[in-house]
């Protein structure tokens, strides 16, 4: 495969500290082969455990591993906008720091770069979680293409590569609500995925529960779409038609009849419409809490230490 000039890895580190040696090792055997200079940036996300000072010492032994220290817990995506906005290659590959994502799968995701596509997913042949797990997780990539309105892709996964260019669309995005795949669809509309291989986690347990997971697709719908507003909208209108074909059936039941519907036909359209109105509410109040949380001036992240920078020539030793 033809080599690309350069490229920056990119993991994301968190309670990582007895994976990164093996992640490093494998990367140091491959990058060789797919780029003519490379570089890693391991980006500790306010980890409990002694990563980051597993991640200082890589720094001091490989000349291409970069550290970055956020100063807390900030998420995946920020962690990975803070390693994007660092990268000094032309091309760009996130991913996991628990080797699920193999590094010997990165040509699989570089081939398509060349044939014009500007970002790539690599999606497992089978994923490795529990089937329930990994329904909810499709739900919510899903969902995401929908919001993203990327037609030629459906699969996402956090074991991507892209032109780090494409980092230009999203240069002055300043909200701590971040979700990269959604960022990178500002800048292009040239996606596509391949079939790559994905071991099942062999340390620790996921950081990501179901509950995290629904939170994860209602942040997607109400952080950048406008979807649940013009459902509410649609939903409200159809409900309208519903209470007025409900009045014309109370009025012909008098005329005709002579009674009309007691109570329990009252008390369950009185239920339908108020927890629609409360639904509604529910969602505006989402994008109310979206908003406040933006006008609050939070940042993304806040870079604590980083590890000393090499040179061209080191990195490459």
């Amino acid at each position: 495969m033809e080599k690309v000039n350069s490229l920056s890895i990119i993991v994301p580190v968190y309670n990582s500290q007895v994976t990164l040696h093996e992640l490093i090792t494998r990367l140091s055997n491959i990058l060789p082969d797919v780029s003519n200079e490379f570089e890693v940036l391991l980006v500790n996300d306010g980890s409990r455990d002694d990563s980051w000072q597993v991640v200082k010492s890589l720094s001091a032994q490989y000349g291409f591993v970069r550290g970055i220290n956020l100063m807390r817990n900030y998420g995946q995506h920020n962690a990975l906008l803070c390693g994007i906005r660092l990268a000094d290659g032309e091309i760009c590959v996130t991913m996991d720091d628990d080797l699920q994502h193999p590094p010997e799968e990165i040509p699989l995701l570089l081939a398509p770069l060349f044939d014009g596509f500007d970002v790539v997913y690599g999606f497992p042949r089978k994923l490795p979680h529990s089937p329930i797990r990994n329904f909810f997780s499709r739900l919510t990539k899903k969902t995401l293409a929908a919001v993203m309105g990327i037609k030629t892709v459906r699969e996402i996964s956090a074991f991507r590569a892209f032109r780090t260019d494409l980092r230009r669309a999203f240069e002055f995005y300043r909200s701590p609500g971040v979700i990269i795949d959604a960022l990178l669809s500002w800048g292009t509309t040239k996606f596509t995925s391949v079939l790559v291989d994905e071991v099942p986690r062999q340390h620790g347990q996921s950081n990501y529960n179901f509950s995290q997971l629904i939170s994860q697709a209602v942040f997607v719908l109400t952080g950048f779409s406008t979807f649940p507003l013009h459902f509410a909208s649609w939903m409200g209108f159809i409900l309208t038609l519903f209470g007025l074909a409900i009045f014309i059936f109370v009025v012909a039941s008098y005329f005709t009849a002579g009674s009309i519907p007691g109570f329990p036909f009252l008390a369950s359209i009185i239920s339908i419409f108020s927890g629609t109105q409360l639904f509604a509410l529910g969602i505006f109040g989402e994008y109310l809490a979206r908003i406040f949380d933006r006008s609050m001036g939070h940042p993304a992240y806040v870079i604590g230490e980083t590890t000393p920078t090499t040179s061209r020539e080191e990195k490459l030793l």
